[in-house]
C-alpha cells in the first residue's frame, strides 16, 4: 500500500522541479471570462484552540446530530458574526466588520 504514496510523492518531487518555462501548458486554455469564479470557495481560516464553558443542554443538542460538533459550533459562531456584520450595515452606530475583526484578535 505504501508503493502508490512512495510513487506520488516522487511525481510531485519531478515536477516541483521543473522550472516555470518548462511546464507545457499548451492542452490547458487560459482563462479569460472569470465572472463566473467563485472568490473565497477554497479559503479556509486559520483555527485557533480555545477553552469555552457551554450548558451541558447545548452541548448534548450539538452532540446529538453526531461527529462533529466544534464544527457546528463554529459554523453557527460565523454566521451570528455574519449577521452582526448585516445589521451594522442597518444602524450605523454599531461596530464596523473591521473594528470587530480587530477586536477578535486583540481578543
Amino acid at each position: 500500500m505504501k508503493k502508490p504514496i512512495k510513487n506520488r510523492k516522487r511525481q510531485i518531487a519531478v515536477i516541483a522541479a521543473k522550472k516555470d518555462a518548462d511546464i507545457d501548458l499548451s492542452e490547458m486554455p487560459e482563462v479569460l471570462d472569470w465572472s463566473g469564479a467563485e472568490i473565497g470557495k477554497f479559503y479556509r481560516p486559520p483555527k485557533k484552540p480555545v477553552t469555552m464553558r457551554l450548558d451541558t443542554d447545548i452541548v448534548g443538542w450539538l452532540k446529538s446530530y453526531g461527529r462533529g460538533y466544534q464544527t457546528r459550533v463554529n459554523i453557527l459562531l460565523r454566521h451570528a458574526m455574519m449577521d452582526s456584520f448585516t445589521r451594522t450595515r442597518e444602524k450605523p452606530n454599531r461596530r464596523t466588520r473591521t473594528e470587530a475583526m480587530a477586536a477578535a484578535r486583540r481578543g
